[in-house]
């Protein structure tokens, strides 16, 4: 188990080099650099051509590449190219407030997407397993911030019960950006909770728990819930993986303070440094919550604990 936990850390290294390679291309492609964006009508060739000097501008993509993840290796994300505030305090001080929204947004909707998800199951082919399935449906293929427009529409302008955004009015100000985000996973939970639980309460070990005189709820919570819920916890651990890696667009809807809106604004502004440094770390994030994924599967599987702990007992017997 220490091994794999190892390996996969491991594998951070490869994605954090492929990813920050991708991020300096693009915007190596991308039309005008940070000096064109600092440029002003008194600002002299002379001082132009300094800026760009200072920027290693001049110099190859590689080398600028190369530079940056020196600093990288070193604890180093850099400092902003147009302000000269340091990129990894920036960082640090916005992640709690993506991280809020984003364990809000899987806590509403874990809550409401599984019960859903059993209801419809056990009610198969009734009207309200249609309405499930609708919502799902609905909910996997709608844009978020079409939805977020809705929502400020509705509960901010015309109803005035929520502030429209940013991070003022405390939970007030989460309510609705919660609700948003939730909407996509709350959507694919619920789905995917009906689906695996259709195939497991067909099984024959859940109709001899009844014969035997199990109380339904028991059969549901222990033997059918226990069985499915591998593919339920993949389900959660990518949709909050994607809300930490793609909180750009939440985060701009509702003027919320995160580092989705601090890779937005540093992209805006072609700084090179900043925008990478967010992308890297938010690559990071999420390699970290595909890990925590993997291993609460052996938590709920005893079968792929056992996998693990065998996999560790050959090894111990090759050595010997």
């Amino acid at each position: 188990m220490i091994r794999y936990i190892l390996l996969r850390i491991l594998w951070l290294i490869p994605v954090i080099i492929a990813v920050s390679l991708i991020v300096f291309s693009l915007m190596e492609l991308a039309p005008g650099t940070v000096v064109d964006a600092m440029m002003t009508e008194e600002m002299t060739e002379e001082a132009r051509e300094e800026l760009i000097r200072r920027y290693n501008l001049d110099r190859p993509m590689l080398y600028r590449y190369g530079l940056y993840m020196l600093n990288l290796l070193q604890g180093d994300l850099g400092t902003y190219d147009t302000t000269g505030a340091d990129v990894w305090r920036e960082f640090i001080t916005r992640l709690p407030n993506t991280l809020i929204l984003s364990f809000t947004a899987l806590i509403i909707g874990t809550v409401v997407a599984i019960p859903l998800g059993i209801i419809a199951a056990r009610r198969a082919g009734t009207l309200v397993d249609n309405t499930v399935t609708v919502f799902s449906m609905i909910g996997m293929s709608m844009p978020l911030f079409w939805l977020g427009l809705l929502l400020l529409l509705a509960f901010s302008l015309h109803l005035r019960w929520l502030p429209s955004g940013t991070f003022d009015d405390g939970i007030r100000s989460l309510i609705l950006p919660a609700l948003c985000s939730s909407f996509t996973l709350m959507a694919n939970a619920a789905r995917q909770t009906r689906s695996n639980m259709l195939e497991v309460l067909k099984a024959d070990y859940l109709r001899t728990a009844r014969a035997k005189g199990v109380p339904e709820e028991a059969v549901i919570r222990r033997h059918a819930l226990g069985n499915a819920w591998i593919p339920i916890i993949t389900a959660i651990g990518t949709s909050l993986s994607v809300q930490l890696a793609g909180s750009v667009v939440i985060e701009q809807v509702f003027t919320w303070p995160g580092i989705g809106r601090m890779a937005a604004e540093a992209v805006r502004a072609r700084d090179v440094t900043a925008a990478t440094g967010v992308v890297i770390m938010t690559s990071i994030l999420y390699v970290l919550v595909q890990l925590i994924v993997d291993l609460l599967y052996a938590l709920v599987d005893p079968r792929i604990k056992a996998q693990y702990l065998s996999a560790g007992k050959k090894r111990k017997k090759r050595a010997a």
